[in-house]
């Protein structure tokens, strides 16, 4: 009881330091001092976190995501115990329906680079619309890869569409250097996390814009279902001089976070316009009666297949239910 005693007051006596996650694998997470991410020499602490659950976390799939600021001890050389995670500025957030809870891929980010292809997998902008409701209210750049490859023309429209919405657009191809040095430009000097489907080429962007430093595996696309395979299996923090990257995981299919269904809307700019117009103050622009928003898809006003999008996300979350009736709480 007394060593017992005296090792637990040892651990209240250490010194708690700050860092930031740049990789976490079977709850084993890479921590590195805040002020040491863009550094070669900084030292990395491998970190459990301390009593396995972090008191101030609930209603999450992983208390902690690659881009968290948490505090933790150091004990025994390079180890450390993670005692708190610190206030998010920002998140990338999906639905993981195996755990049937909200789960954060990456956090603190300065933007959200949102990647597409071409072809190879096909061009999906229902896809983007739901990582930007996933991104929440962070900065985005909406990059579109493999522009060697040619777009139909409701294809270019659609995705012309974004920049029209306000959102900040690009035109690639991650073989092509000029491409690259201009993705560099627009996110030099920040912290931004890379998301997209399996096979849109993240990796070899992020393999490119790190000079190949630092080598990503790379695979060929599914030629059976055109769709990409997982080689990223985890969220990984790079840095380049003072820029942050994360390369994230790959998905075929990425779903909103359980969230109030009307909160979808406020990631679609164009319904903007409506506010204050519908007859019902809580309208959700589904089977209302005098509806703003779908009168001005009916005139063409809103895109018809960014409004079906739309309508897509609010089912979603219909068919999961109260976030309380979870098995999780």
């Amino acid at each position: 009881m007394l060593a017992h005693s005296l090792f637990c007051q040892y651990c209240t006596d250490m010194e708690e330091l700050t860092g930031i996650v740049t990789r976490g694998i079977n709850n084993i997470f890479s921590v590195k001092e805040a002020g040491a991410v863009c550094d070669d020499d900084g030292k990395t602490y491998m970190c459990r976190i301390k009593g396995k659950v972090l008191s101030d976390v609930i209603d999450e799939y992983a208390p902690l995501a690659v881009g968290d600021k948490v505090l933790f001890t150091v004990h025994q050389g390079s180890e450390g115990l993670i005692t708190r995670r610190l206030d998010r500025t920002s998140s990338f957030m999906r639905w993981n329906a195996k755990k049937s809870a909200n789960q954060t891929v990456v956090a603190n980010m300065d933007k959200i680079v949102i990647v597409c292809s071409t072809d190879e997998p096909p061009f999906r902008p229902r896809f983007i619309d739901r990582a930007i409701v996933c991104a929440a209210k962070s900065n985005i750049l909406i990059v579109l890869n493999k522009c060697d490859l040619p777009l139909l023309e409701e294809q270019i429209e659609r995705f012309e569409l974004f920049e029209t919405l306000g959102y900040e657009t690009l035109k690639i191809s991650a073989f092509d250097e000029e491409g690259i040095d201009l993705l560099y430009s627009r996110i030099e000097g920040r912290s931004v996390a890379f998301v997209g489907q399996s096979g849109v080429g993240k990796s070899t962007i992020v393999n490119k814009l790190m000079g190949n430093q630092i080598r990503q595996t790379t695979a060929s696309v599914s030629q059976k279902f055109n769709r990409g395979r997982h080689t990223t299996n985890h969220s990984i923090l790079f840095h380049k001089g003072q820029t942050v990257i994360v390369d994230t995981p790959g998905v075929r299919e990425l779903m909103i976070p359980h969230t109030d269904s009307h909160l979808i809307q406020e990631y679609f700019p164009e319904f903007r316009k409506s506010r204050g117009k519908c007859a019902y103050d809580m309208c959700l622009h589904e089977h209302e009666p005098d509806c703003d928003v779908k009168r001005r898809v009916e005139n063409n006003e809103i895109h018809t297949d960014r409004y079906e999008s739309y309508l897509r996300m609010l089912y979603s979350l219909k068919e999961r239910g109260p976030l309380w009736a979870s098995d999780r709480r």
